[in-house]
């Protein structure tokens, strides 16, 4: 293993700094090339997980609205509110993860349905198989499932 490759492995925040001071200084023949572009492709995967989290909670407490009505509070509205307003800066951030959507509510909505069954005590049969809803509704805030 090359010596810039050693600190990669003993030390990664050294040697991030050591690799952004090469990049900056021009010095490319330098650079780890390699490790550099497997953490900026990581550093995209880790933006993907973000906006699949968020959905996660947005779509968790949409069904929880729709599906326990009689406990429907601020906070559960407040937490809605807010994640739209999360998943809208991040897509502006990210604005190529739009192209992700389908997808991620799909992955989303699968994460959501196990912590609405493990949150509400409901079964899982109470909750649609497949998202109901569609990206447009759950970003409006007007929108609060009946």
């Amino acid at each position: 293993m090359p010596v810039r490759n050693a600190l990669y492995v003993k030390d990664f925040y050294a040697w991030s700094n050591q690799q952004a001071a090469l990049l900056r200084a021009g010095k490319l023949e330098q650079v780890d090339l390699e490790h550099v572009a497997e953490e900026i492709e990581t550093m995209g995967k880790a933006e993907k997980r973000e906006l699949v989290n968020r959905l996660t909670v947005l779509l968790l407490h949409l069904l929880k609205w729709r599906f326990q009505p009689a406990l429907r509070g601020r906070s559960w509205r407040l937490s809605i509110e807010g994640q739209r307003l999360d998943i809208e800066e991040h897509l502006n951030d990210n604005p190529s993860l739009k192209n992700t959507l389908d997808a991620s509510i799909r992955l989303a909505y699968r994460r959501a349905l196990i912590e609405a069954e493990r949150e509400t005590g409901l079964d899982a049969s109470t909750f649609p198989k497949i998202c109901p809803y569609v990206f447009a509704a759950m970003m409006d805030g007007d929108f609060w499932p009946q």
